[in-house]
C-alpha cells in the first residue's frame, strides 16, 4: 500500500495534513506509521508538525501520490518538503472538500439546535 517514503494526504488530529510513510505496510495494516506536515504560507512548501510522527488508520489516507510527485518532492531542509505543482492542487482541493464537509455537518446541526 505505502512504501517507506511514500507521499500522500490524510485526516490527523481533525486537520488535513500532507503525510510520509515512516516506513513500509502492506494492504493487510490497518494502521499506518507517518511523518506529519502543514502548510506553510501560500507556496507549496511544508513543514513538520510539532509530534511530527503519527499512528493513523487506512480510513484516514484522502490520497496516496504517484511516484512522479514523489520524485519531483524537494527537502530543502530537514523536517520541510516542497511539493510539485500537481501534488500541491490536488492538497488544496482535498482540503477545501474536507472543510466544506466539516461545514455542512456543522450548519445541519446548528439549525437542529
Amino acid at each position: 500500500m505505502m512504501r517507506d517514503g511514500c507521499l500522500g494526504v490524510a485526516i490527523v488530529s481533525r486537520q488535513v495534513m500532507v503525510i510520509k510513510a515512516a516506513r513500509s505496510h502492506t494492504r493487510r495494516d490497518r494502521f499506518l506509521d507517518v511523518y506529519t506536515f502543514v502548510p506553510f504560507g501560500a507556496d507549496r512548501v511544508f513543514l513538520a508538525t510539532n509530534v511530527p510522527k503519527a499512528r493513523i488508520t487506512t480510513n484516514d489516507i484522502l490520497c496516496i501520490f504517484p511516484p512522479d510527485d514523489i520524485l519531483r518532492t524537494r527537502s530543502p531542509s530537514p523536517g520541510m518538503l516542497e511539493l510539485p505543482e500537481e501534488a500541491f492542487t490536488e492538497f488544496n482541493q482535498l482540503s477545501i472538500r474536507i472543510q466544506e464537509r466539516y461545514e455542512k455537518m456543522w450548519n445541519a446541526w446548528a439549525l437542529a439546535h
